[in-house]
């Protein structure tokens, strides 16, 4: 095995992805070595996570908590605010940036730390939905490697591997259901904000179990597996696979399918994406097949899932459409969390910001930045 140290910077280091990150780093620390760690509000957990494994610099997002994170760790190099994490997104003297920030907020920090030259390690998928283009186009230009993280898109990834493009039939992301799978369409007006956190295999923040919840997810990740992997939307399909075991599959041209397998935890797509192309030896529970028994497959329901129609129709629309359905998502799902609209209200917000837009065919960073704004308003007062 090298031996060879990686230093990572991990933004979003209190979540469960960044939390995860440090167990995997905490395995193999004459592998892996922390230099930098960002957290939002968490500044308990932070200070906590620092004091262990001895940044060089952290960043509090919040910057209320600044003087207390800053008294707390003398010997550290502490930023704040967005400015500061944008600061620590864009230093290279890391091997590996770790993206495991929530929502559109990830997106700007993925761009610095390729302009710096930084490998990234993918766990934000809304950069790629909100820039994909604008980003696919920096990996070339400074010869960076971007490694994804989520579970979905590690496992074609991982199935990928020898094999060639020109084979691939289709790409089969699946999907758990989430906990409204069996639920009658009617009763999503009533879906309580408790219900809709309760996803029944996985563990995951807030906004990421309601995306779950509305299928949102799975239509984020089609646009993401068009970015990472170069194919259309047409070659890109979901299965219900409410196990949540098979992580996603490959189909080619000759009939054979290629699936990836393993148990619902974060920490073995996280440990790839950091270990590529090393699959490293762990003592976390194994998959046991025998115990599961039975794995099934459904097709999505579109009708009552909207969310992932919408994302489909982003891909094809393409341009500027992306970029404000994933922003007037996220917006929309803070509002549900916050108690101010109904579940069901989700789709309807998104595709009025969308159909509300002025379309831009190639939007550059600028724009997306707009953009961004545009829809955070538009949601807010809708």
């Amino acid at each position: 095995m090298a031996t060879t140290m990686k230093n990572l910077s991990v933004l979003g280091a209190t979540g469960s992805i960044g939390v995860n990150v440090l167990n995997v780093a905490r395995s193999y620390p004459d592998l892996y070595g922390i230099k930098y760690l960002s957290a939002h509000s968490q500044a308990d957990l932070l200070i906590e996570q620092a004091l262990e494994f001895s940044p060089k610099a952290v960043c509090i997002g919040d910057s209320g908590h600044y003087d207390k994170v800053n008294k707390a760790l003398p010997g550290t190099e502490v930023l704040q605010g967005r400015s500061g994490l944008l600061e620590l997104a864009g230093r290279d003297d890391v091997h590996t940036m770790v993206n495991a920030l929530v929502g559109s907020a990830g997106m700007e920090p993925t761009i610095r730390s390729i302009q710096a030259g930084v490998d990234i390690a993918l766990s934000n998928k809304e950069s790629l939905v909100m820039a994909g283009d604008f980003i696919n186009g920096l990996l070339k230009k400074h010869e960076v490697n971007l490694f994804p993280v989520d579970s979905e898109h590690s496992a074609i990834w991982q199935c990928l591997v020898g094999e060639s493009t020109e084979d691939i039939k289709r790409l089969v992301v699946t999907g758990s259901g989430g906990p409204f799978r069996t639920l009658p369409v009617e009763s999503f007006a009533n879906i309580t904000v408790a219900q809709a956190l309760k996803h029944p295999n996985w563990a995951m923040g807030r906004k990421i179990t309601i995306d779950s919840a509305t299928m949102m997810n799975k239509g984020l990740e089609v646009i993401e597996a068009h970015w990472l992997f170069h194919l259309p939307a047409h070659k890109i399909d979901i299965v219900v696979h409410p196990q949540s075991i098979i992580h996603s599959m490959v189909e080619f041209l000759d009939g054979s399918v290629k699936a990836q397998l393993g148990i619902p935890d974060m920490k073995i797509p996280i440990q790839y994406a950091l270990s590529y192309p090393r699959h490293l030896k762990q003592d976390w529970e194994q998959l046991d097949l025998a115990k599961v028994g039975t794995l099934t497959f459904e097709e999505p329901d579109l009708k009552k899932f909207r969310c992932i129609q919408l994302a489909f129709d982003a891909l094809e629309a393409g341009g500027s459409v992306p970029v404000v359905l994933n922003v007037a998502n996220e917006e929309s799902v803070y509002r549900f969390l916050n108690g101010e609209i109904s579940f069901n209200t989700i789709p309807k917000l998104i595709t009025n910001a969308i159909d509300a837009h002025e379309f831009i065919e190639h939007p550059n960073l600028d724009d997306i930045l707009a953009l961004e704004q545009w829809t955070q308003a538009f949601i807010k007062r809708s």
